[in-house]
């Protein structure tokens, strides 16, 4: 059992809060057959980046801006098998709602969309692709995160499925706890800790001047 004293939480959303890896895989897959692109490669890249980037970065030819548009707008409207990631809720509800936000690589309509439809409050205040200039893995966003809720990026603890959103948190300064939803373990070594589930945390009172406590059995 690992400990890490912290005064703020900062969850990504798709694979940490919402499990979204059918609806992702299937719109990705559709779209890159219908440009004529290897669907393997795009879903390498996609996971835990914004659109427009994995647009960029699997098919420069295209327009990127028009892409990414086409691609959020099937995406907000497809919520076919969008499901909790299981212990979700139970873990945000154990923080007070200033103790923690989302933090994601989609746009807002789309994240409070899949929030509402598995049941997790949306943050008042949360962080989405259109907040941002720089997308995963650089930094900004989750230090737009520990801004949102008045917290140094040191005493910040990210919560994290995909080796960009790690990257993200270990650049910012904060530490990181990833969950292994949807890549191997081994491609998230990078984090300070790994756990199987999210069943594997729990948030009590903090010691020793930290807000929180977290408790991940890895």
């Amino acid at each position: 059992m690992s400990s890490f004293g912290c005064d703020a939480i900062l969850f990504d959303l798709d694979g940490v809060l919402v499990d979204s890896t059918r609806a992702v895989v299937r719109i990705w897959s559709e779209w890159a057959e219908q440009k004529g692109i290897e669907a393997e490669r795009v879903l390498e890249v996609a996971h835990g980046r914004r659109t427009i980037e994995t647009v960029r970065l699997v098919a420069p030819h295209l327009d990127a801006e028009a892409e990414t548009e086409e691609l959020q707008r099937i995406e907000i409207g497809n919520l076919d098998g969008m499901l909790e990631v299981e212990g979700a809720l139970e873990l945000v509800s154990s923080i007070p709602n200033d103790g923690w936000t989302v933090v994601t690589s989609g746009p807002r309509p789309l994240a409070t969309n899949r929030l509402e439809h598995v049941g997790i409050p949306v943050p008042e205040h949360f962080v989405a692709a259109e907040d941002v200039t720089e997308g995963k893995p650089h930094p900004e966003a989750y230090l737009k995160g520990a801004e949102i809720l008045g917290a140094s990026p040191e005493a910040c603890l990210v919560i994290e499925d995909a080796p960009s959103g790690i990257q993200a948190g270990k650049s910012a300064g904060m530490t990181v706890i990833s969950v292994a939803t949807t890549h191997d373990e081994d491609e998230l070594s990078e984090a300070d800790a790994v756990i199987a589930s999210l069943m594997d945390l729990r948030v009590i009172p903090g010691s020793s001047g930290s807000r929180f406590e977290v408790k991940a059995r890895d």
